[in-house]
């Protein structure tokens, strides 16, 4: 691409740190536009406009025709992870909530680590245009599968625009002249047309005023530095083994990418029953029950074992790869540490998702949209930065760094969130229904 194109190695990045950034922004839109309309018309919207734009992508003739429609198709395919994790809550009860989103969790994370084996098998063989390809004919799939068979989830929809008065009722020609009902007409036109611009532009952003509120802000931000790890631990391994003493080809650094895919599947696989498990466990130490007997479920219960177990194995597994690899130990050492990463990060991504869709059960889509948005800041900024410090300072001691950083915030997190959560939790649906 870079030949083909006559630009820079940091141009040609461009492609995948602006489509990182858009899968952070878009998707503020795609929630509120769901709670309106319906997650599955921005389903079957989104996914219609990642076809072409995917296609545009492919027939690009030159770099900035490619960045534009990489921008549009990074944004148009982000719908999936705001709207699919509010789909989750308006199916499944909190008791089996950890379980599915688990499962549905699968897709963004594995998404990172299968495509580097796809892209880099398509693109040794095919060119880099066969991977928009690809993801044309994904996308089509995937649309057609949509358009047929997924049925609408959300029973209750928001209005578009407030109901405002009409100007019949606002007066009759019986005492009013006709300049002053056309007058009273359009001004009752133009609030309608300020309330749409409203709804429709201004307050999907302000979503982003709930990091206001600390159980908010704990979670995403504990979820956010997980995630921007993991874009700096997958430069790592490109950065690791493309060099001696290992020196693999392109097709086996994709295949190194899979332990992490492979521990992101066992926890999906039992880490959300586990975290269920843990969370009516608590309740029932707790003896919440209501006046019919059911368990009262809080958001919180479910940082229990899991939440202290992930924030010290997924450092530590970074301190292990960083250092095997620098030393150039056998490669299946860091592919294990690896393994570990995807294992104990997907039981963060797992928690965080869930309990944002709880912590905010009328705003579930909303919630995550703005998970989504700060954590594909952090990844956008670790794919950007990854190389120059690994560079600078070190594979070792960057995962060192970054291990350190981690285990210390992530621990701080669990703790505000085990001995403030409810207090907090209260506060905010206090503030939250007076706005309502």
């Amino acid at each position: 691409m870079t030949k083909e194109f006559d630009v820079s190695a940091t141009t040609v990045n461009l492609t995948i740190a602006l489509y990182m950034l858009a899968m952070s922004i878009f998707p503020l839109w795609w929630s509120s536009f769901s709670e309106t309309l319906g997650r599955r018309n921005i389903y079957i919207v989104s996914f219609f406009l990642n076809i072409i734009f995917s296609l545009l992508s492919g027939l690009s003739v030159n770099i900035g025709m490619l960045i534009a429609f990489r921008i549009l198709s990074g944004g148009a395919s982000a719908s999936v992870q705001a709207v699919g994790a509010g789909t989750v809550a308006d199916i499944w009860e909190p008791k089996e909530r950890g379980r599915a989103m688990g499962i549905f969790y699968l897709g963004p994370l594995m998404g990172p680590m299968l495509g580097p084996v796809v892209g880099g098998i398509l693109a040794q063989y095919y060119g880099w245009r066969s991977t928009a390809y690809f993801l044309t004919c994904y996308g089509a799939i995937v649309f057609i599968l949509t358009l047929f068979a997924l049925p609408e989830t959300l029973s209750q929809r928001k209005q578009v625009v407030p109901t405002l008065p009409s100007a019949a009722a606002e007066g009759t020609a019986n005492d009013l002249s006709r300049v002053t009902s056309t007058a009273r007409s359009v001004q009752i036109k133009t609030k309608r047309v300020a309330a749409m611009f409203k709804r429709c532009f201004v307050d999907p952003l302000e979503v982003v005023t709930y990091l206001r509120f600390p159980p908010v802000l704990c979670t995403i931000y504990y979820s956010a530095i997980t995630f921007g790890t993991l874009y700096v631990l997958n430069i790592a391994v490109q950065s690791a083994f493309s060099k001696p003493p290992y020196g693999f080809s392109s097709i086996i650094l994709g295949l190194l990418y899979l332990p992490g895919s492979v521990g992101y599947f066992v926890t999906s696989v039992v880490g959300g029953r586990w975290i269920d498990q843990i969370m009516i466990r608590a309740a029932e130490r707790a003896g919440r029950y209501d006046p019919d007997g059911n368990l009262i479920l809080l958001p919180e219960d479910r940082m229990g074992v899991n939440a202290w177990v992930a924030a010290s194995l997924y450092p530590a597994s970074l301190v292990w790869f960083g250092w095997t690899a620098a030393f150039g130990v056998h490669w299946a050492a860091p592919a294990v540490a690896n393994f570990f990463f995807g294992l104990s990060s997907m039981l963060v991504f797992g928690a965080v998702t869930t309990m944002l869709t709880e912590f905010l059960p009328r705003r579930s889509s909303s919630g995550v949209a703005l998970n989504n948005f700060v954590r594909n800041i952090f990844s956008c900024t670790g794919g950007i930065v990854g190389q120059p410090l690994i560079d600078a300072v070190g594979v070792g001691w960057l995962m060192t760094i970054l291990g350190l950083v981690c285990w210390i915030s992530g621990n701080i997190a669990i703790w505000l969130l085990k001995r403030n959560s409810q207090k907090w939790r209260v506060q905010m649906d206090r503030a939250l229904n007076n706005n309502a």
